[in-house]
């Protein structure tokens, strides 16, 4: 039972991190279901995802921080899109008064709701970094792996590569969490795959929702290609090591701590988790 009682409280922390992205997927089926008027779909969307915005920092849901953080994202996630869109790889067909170049603005805020779930969870789980790499090799593979989202157009694509090494530079790296006062551990390539994964069910929900398509995609919905999830295992490794390391600097923590007596000092139990 108490295991069971931990799985809920887990779920129930991630489910308010995910507050964001929830708000994003319901505005996209609403508005293909209930059409709106005096705007397009897309600036609507625009429109409630700034709204949205505004609200969590209002109500104290995200500090000024983080808000940083995840402007940040919106610009990254914007210039990928409108490189991504140029090359084909997918489109925004629907018509909008806010669109560059054939993007809408409200798709920089699909990577944000990542850095907002993220930033969220980091606070609600208590997420503490064990044996972090130093600071210039992850933000080499960070730079890396989203320099090869545009490169790769050009030359060869270097992913698996760059998914090999991830798994080398965070071998010995654990990502600490707390539920109920009670810490477990993961490790930290683990909780890449499994974030990678749930995104990569999202995008098939926002895809069959109409927020974008790809080319398999333009006469019929059909599910999204498994090897998807690589590009978005990498998407959402870029996204934590920006978030880790904004974390790092902001709260001087000193990376590669060790998890014992950081557990002993907080005086909390510590399990190693059956995930």
């Amino acid at each position: 039972m108490r295991a069971l009682k931990q799985l809920v409280r887990f779920g129930w922390e991630q489910a308010f991190s995910c507050l964001f992205p929830v708000v994003i997927f319901a505005s996209l089926a609403l508005t293909q279901i209930i059409p709106l008027p005096f705007l397009p779909r897309y600036d609507w969307l625009l429109i409630i995802c700034l709204l949205m915005q505004w609200w969590m920092v209002r109500s104290g849901l995200e500090t000024r921080d983080e808000l940083k953080v995840i402007t940040l994202f919106h610009l990254i996630g914007l210039a990928l899109e409108l490189f991504k869109v140029h090359m084909g790889s997918w489109s925004y067909p629907e018509e909008g008064y806010f669109k560059i170049y054939g993007v809408p603005l409200y798709s920089g805020f699909m990577y944000a709701s990542v850095a907002s779930y993220l930033c969220q969870a980091w606070r609600r789980l208590k997420v503490e970094l064990v044996r972090w790499p130093p600071f210039m090799a992850v933000v080499s593979l960070a730079a890396s792996i989203y320099l090869n989202f545009f490169t790769h157009h050009y030359w060869i694509d270097v992913r698996w590569w760059l998914s090999g090494l991830v798994i080398v530079v965070f071998w010995k790296s654990w990502v600490v969490y707390e539920v109920n006062g009670t810490r477990y551990r993961m490790p930290l390539a683990l909780s890449f795959v499994l974030i990678g994964f749930f995104i990569w069910i999202a995008e098939n929900i926002a895809t069959f929702f109409g927020a974008w398509k790809y080319p398999n995609q333009a006469e019929a919905w059909s599910l999204v290609h498994l090897g998807k999830v690589s590009s978005w295992l990498l998407l959402v490794i870029v996204s934590f090591l920006i978030v880790a390391t904004l974390k790092q600097v902001k709260g001087n923590q000193p990376a590669g701590t060790d998890a014992a007596p950081l557990l002993k000092r907080q005086g909390l139990s510590f399990k190693k988790s059956d995930s």
